[in-house]
């Protein structure tokens, strides 16, 4: 396994290492990094806005075309070997990492491109089961990989859409297309805010002197996914009983706090309050967008305490370890703004903290979470990164 603390050159010499000795030479090589959410939560499957910005975690990809139909992967982080077919893909998911590979692989010749074999050897820095997107990430950087050895010319939207393709058929999860987005269209010290419903993006720099922080609380509540369910149901329940009363309303994007609160009465009181967060967390995100155009960290840190506020009490799906992080995230110098971020229930927390704090502040946070509540989280202090590339990029070495 290679060290992931390691410059990405010394990792990028290292895997090429490790290509020759298992492959030979002739490789080239890929990459595409995770990502935090830093604002917009319950809102993609909403049509509406989501700001996430890709980050310095990476899959690696080293790949080499080979003259027949195999596909030979091994994987450094499970220490393993596979072999599959690419004229025997078809299958329901396998729960296992060759799963990413297998589906990747599939979609991309079920839209009409014929894949050459290759020989894989793959890396990976994003750490598992933190909500950073390390599938997202692996997806497409074997996408690059596949095309690239092929000399197939895959545009950047088509290959994060059939990255969610292979993920929604051949890995189980029914993603939205947020996670394979920004690892394919990040930009280095910007986070990107995306329309949902067109895919329009914006880039937005985020200042400097800041950096993201995420810190895992390492819990995860077993009512996780069925409660992820209802809320969807909750909003699509929302949608329907608000659509008689102004026209053109296909999602909750489409419904605004006035139309809210004019109609809220023929609307059960959970439900109000799921539609509720949704409207308000979309306004956050289009307010944040214009805060970071204005380089006010203040502010977008302001609108992340409000954000994590909504979850916890109109959406329900925070908990008490989420809930604690931001408390003391709060109390803690240098930090503008925190709130938990992903589906809930469990999961990370995003801060928004000088870059002077951040070492001060993760080791703050280690410490007094773990005399709370027994646990070390994880502390990972982030910087927006380039979103999917061939390595070495121009000037990188």
């Amino acid at each position: 396994m290679i060290d992931s603390t390691l410059s990405h050159e010394s990792i990028a010499d290292l895997l090429a290492a490790r290509f020759r000795q298992m492959f030979g030479s002739g490789m080239r090589m890929f990459r595409a990094p995770g990502r935090v959410n830093v604002i917009g939560e319950h809102t993609d499957y909403n049509d509406g806005f989501v700001m996430p910005a890709a980050i310095g975690f990476y899959s690696w990809v080293a790949a080499a075309k080979r003259e027949d139909r195999l596909v030979e992967a091994y994987s450094d982080r499970f220490d393993e070997k596979i072999s599959l077919s690419l004229d025997a893909l078809a299958g329901p998911p396998r729960r296992h990492w060759s799963d990413f590979i297998r589906g990747v692989a599939a979609t991309i010749e079920q839209a009409g491109h014929r894949l050459s074999g290759a020989n894989l050897v793959i890396h990976g820095e994003v750490p598992l089961g933190a909500g950073l997107s390390s599938s997202a990430s692996l997806e497409v950087a074997t996408a690059l990989a596949f095309t690239s050895t092929s000399g197939i010319v895959l545009p950047r939207l088509e290959m994060a859409k059939l990255c969610q393709t292979a993920e929604h058929v051949y890995v189980g999860t029914r993603c939205g297309i947020m996670d394979q987005f920004v690892t394919t269209f990040g930009a280095a010290g910007n986070a990107l805010m995306l329309d949902c419903r067109s895919l329009e993006y914006q880039l937005l720099p985020v200042p400097q002197d800041v950096r993201l922080v995420v810190c895992n609380s390492m819990v995860r509540h077993e009512l996780a996914s069925g409660e992820y369910n209802r809320r969807r149901a909750d909003c699509e329940t929302g949608v329907k009983l608000l659509a008689p009363y102004r026209a053109g309303v296909r999602a909750l994007r489409d419904v605004g706090i006035a139309d809210l609160e004019m109609h809220r009465d023929v609307l059960p009181e959970t439900i109000y309050r799921r539609c509720r967060h949704v409207i308000t967390e979309n306004q956050r995100v289009l307010d944040a967008a214009k805060a970071l155009q204005l380089g006010d960290a203040s502010r977008v840190g302001q609108l992340m305490y409000e954000s994590h506020a909504s979850l916890r009490d109109d959406y329900e799906v925070s908990c008490k370890e989420l809930d604690l992080l931001v408390e003391l995230a709060a109390g803690s110098s240098g930090v503008y703004g925190a709130r938990m971020t992903g589906g809930g229930f469990g999961g990370c927390t995003v801060n928004l903290v000088r870059t002077d704090s951040a070492e001060a502040f993760r080791s703050h946070i280690a410490r007094t979470y773990q005399e709370a509540t027994g646990i070390t989280p994880d502390i990972y202090i982030c910087e927006p990164a380039q979103g999917a590339e061939a390595w070495p990029v121009e000037g990188s070495v």
